[in-house]
């Protein structure tokens, strides 16, 4: 979503939490992120998708999406929105706490890959 600025955060299990922001630079949009870390992926999901500033193509989205589907053991969903976010005409560019950038596709792919693993990724 241009000229907006959505803050991430990659939660994997088995590891560390990095916080991560996609690059912009005017306001903040939920993308269900908080409710995801609280384990609440149905509230997530229904954040996201009541989110009228939400692109449809907005990766972070796509990625929690996943994110919560997994979490409620729908992998072939969780599939398809992670795949949604690789595709993404709207790819943005996603800097973890440890200061490296990620494209949100790698990031998307990350998600995919955890699925494989049964590890769970958010973007916040």
């Amino acid at each position: 979503m241009a000229g907006a600025t959505i803050l991430a955060g990659l939660l994997i299990l088995q590891g560390a939490t990095p916080a991560v922001s996609v690059e912009g630079n005017v306001d903040q949009i939920d993308v269900g992120y908080a409710e995801l870390v609280a384990g609440n992926a149905t509230v997530a999901i229904e954040r996201i998708e009541a989110n009228a500033a939400l692109d449809a193509n907005e990766p972070a989205a796509l990625i929690n999406l996943g994110a919560a589907h997994a979490r409620l053991g729908n992998i072939e969903r969780a599939r398809h929105y992670y795949m949604a976010a690789v595709a993404s005409d709207a790819p943005s560019n996603l800097e973890l706490s440890d200061g490296r950038w990620m494209d949100s596709r790698r990031v998307a792919r990350l998600g995919l890959a955890g699925l494989e693993r049964g590890e769970l990724l958010a973007m916040r």
